[in-house]
């Protein structure tokens, strides 16, 4: 039965009705079909049926009992949603059809995976850590800006930077009438005419890190992400891909484990912690892992050892020698040498 949302119980913020029942482009999302904007877009074109039905608009519930149907044929069930932490390389765009004819994402990733979706985008020219998913519902999720999900690059400009200037950026700054929210952004060092720079980000619009520096007079010639929210590229080779535990998708899920990422250490972003061209910034390095402090090439520093404490006097009485035990013994004169024959 298609519901209406005129007939329909009262839903939540999600689309989900308190009957239990769905609005279609969420349960087409759930089902790994597509993302819920690409859903809208599905029905629009009048691909998407219920119980027979020709849908022409979103705004319609589904419930357990109603059959969905994508070109003829019956949506799957809902799959357990499922994250993977990809290291995009540069040169690719993150879509699955180019019309440039461009390489993409999709194309690269290796068989055998389901159909997944990006949370987020990198453009062509930029790299690092791009995260994929099969649910379409927690992809949008972690999109939304209202959940402030940190984002976190590494940038490599060329002009002249100050950390004054940058930080003009942490009150927000509108850029050829679009604004933008506040940025953390710290000056790194460099070498020559690039100064590396560190931003966090809760936004993630089209193109911001290389608009707002470039509105502050810096051109930037390489971007990486480093991490989305809890999740970090670490020494992910660039074209890896490794799915997230089950529990840590849950746990996801529940809205347990938003928190960005502790900072790495300007050393240790890419594969086996390098990234050519950077520098250690001159600034006191970030305690790394477990509170310590980490070196230039951002391993940890060995803890300190502990100091040897005076031993408590033992209980046992003292042995006592004879006098003169320890002289040394006598020994007596060598024979000498027989001559040989």
């Amino acid at each position: 039965m298609v519901r209406h949302p005129a007939d329909a119980n009262p839903s939540d913020a999600r689309g989900q009705a308190s009957d239990g029942a769905e609005r279609v482009a969420r349960v087409l999302a759930r089902a790994g079909v597509a993302s819920r904007r690409e859903a809208e877009r599905l029905i629009e074109a009048g691909r998407v049926a219920l119980n027979g039905q020709v849908l022409a608009s979103p705004a319609i519930n589904v419930g357990k009992d109603d059959i969905l149907t994508l070109d003829g044929q019956p949506v799957a069930e809902r799959e357990p949603a499922r994250l993977w932490r990809y290291h995009k390389p540069p040169g690719l765009i993150t879509t699955h059809k180019d019309p440039k004819g461009r390489p993409t994402v999709f194309e690269r990733l290796p068989p055998g995976l389901p159909r997944v979706i990006s949370i987020g985008r990198l453009d062509l020219g930029s790299e690092g850590l791009l995260l994929l998913t099969n649910d379409g519902a927690l992809a949008r999720e972690l999109e939304l800006p209202s959940r402030g999900v940190v984002r976190r690059y590494r940038a490599r400009a060329f002009g002249r930077a100050s950390q004054e200037k940058l930080d003009r950026l942490k009150d927000g700054i509108t850029v050829e009438g679009m604004a933008y929210g506040p940025i953390r952004a710290h000056l790194d060092g460099g070498r020559g005419a690039n100064v590396w720079i560190t931003l966090e980000l809760g936004e993630g619009k089209n193109r911001e890190v290389r608009k707002v520096l470039e509105a502050l007079g810096l051109k930037v010639n390489r971007l990486i992400r480093t991490s989305y929210g809890p999740f970090e590229l670490g020494a992910l080779a660039p074209g890896a891909i490794e799915e997230v535990p089950p529990r840590q998708v849950k746990r996801l899920i529940e809205g347990q484990a938003l928190e960005p990422a502790a900072p790495a250490s300007p050393m240790a972003l890419s594969v086996r912690g390098k990234v050519r061209g950077q520098r250690p910034s001159k600034s006191p390095l970030p305690a790394g892992r477990g509170g310590l402090p980490v070196t230039a090439k951002g391993r940890p520093r060995a803890a300190p050892r502990p100091t040897k404490r005076a031993e408590a006097p033992s209980e046992e009485p003292k042995r006592t020698y004879k006098p003169g035990w320890a002289r040394p013994k006598k020994r007596g004169k060598a024979p000498p040498k027989r001559p040989r024959p």
